[in-house]
């Protein structure tokens, strides 16, 4: 896609660039690109942690399920079996 363009191309895209925005409104700029990078990198990272402790709580609530489930499951007899 970006295979043919070269150091020239690039320059003239950061003067066209440079025209646009203006000298003054370009470390602004840069600075609230930097800022959104950044809480997006901490979103994902906080994503990522909730993801970790969802996943631990699904798995110590399945066990205990399975263990409830074990421990509550009625004895079953025997259709001839007469003793109650």
């Amino acid at each position: 896609m970006f295979q043919g363009i070269t150091g020239v191309h690039l320059l003239i895209v950061l003067a066209v660039i440079l025209l646009l925005f203006g000298a003054t409104k370009l470390p602004a700029l840069a600075k609230s690109v930097g800022q959104s990078a950044r809480v997006f990198k901490n979103e994902m990272k906080e994503m990522k942690r909730d993801d970790e402790v969802d996943a631990g709580n699904t798995d110590a609530t399945r066990a205990t399920e399975v263990g409830t489930a074990t421990a509550a499951a009625p004895e079953q007899r025997k259709p001839n079996d007469t003793s109650v």
